[in-house]
């Protein structure tokens, strides 16, 4: 994308992650989730202290265009779980995330992470698969009382151990 900048999160960044990732789950998401299963997901913009340590704890990059936030993931450089992949409702399908997810699987292969995991919708599970990703399961999750469903994915970056 023309003029993307991918970097890292500064505190700033926080309200408008949150706007964001709103917006992503209200609009982004509506293709595979009702209504009902999207408002639960996302009631408001989180904005508590918890959504920030969640943002500022793990290694979060922010890509944006023209001082225009329009995409970010978090990645815990502990154990390797994807917590955040979300993106601008106007520019999904533009290379966004997959130009957020380059940075974010080459620092983890950097940091010697065997695998990285994450909780996928049924949005981004068809994004991920496409990078080598590997369903390990279905479920549902519950949020106020709705179940919505996601994949539970893993990628593994370095090969298993061979059996002896």
């Amino acid at each position: 994308m023309n003029g993307l900048i991918i970097r890292p999160y500064r505190p700033a960044d926080a309200i408008g992650l949150a706007t964001l990732f709103h917006r992503a789950v209200r609009e982004g998401a509506a293709e595979k989730y009702d209504c009902e299963q999207r408002q639960a997901w996302s009631p408001e913009p989180p904005t508590n202290a918890g959504w920030r340590a969640r943002v500022e704890e793990a290694e979060t990059i922010v890509a944006e265009r023209d001082g225009r936030l329009l995409g970010f993931m978090t990645l815990d450089m502990d154990s390797g779980y994807l917590d955040f992949a979300y993106v601008a409702p106007e520019v999904m399908g533009q290379g966004v995330a997959a130009a957020l997810y380059a940075v974010i699987e080459g620092r983890a292969r950097v940091k010697g992470l065997p695998r990285i995991d994450t909780e996928a919708s049924l949005l981004a599970e068809p994004f991920f698969r496409r990078r080598g990703w590997q369903l390990i399961k279905r479920q549902q999750v519950e949020r106020c009382g709705v179940k919505i469903p996601n994949a539970v994915m893993e990628k593994r970056l370095v090969p298993r151990p061979a059996a002896p």
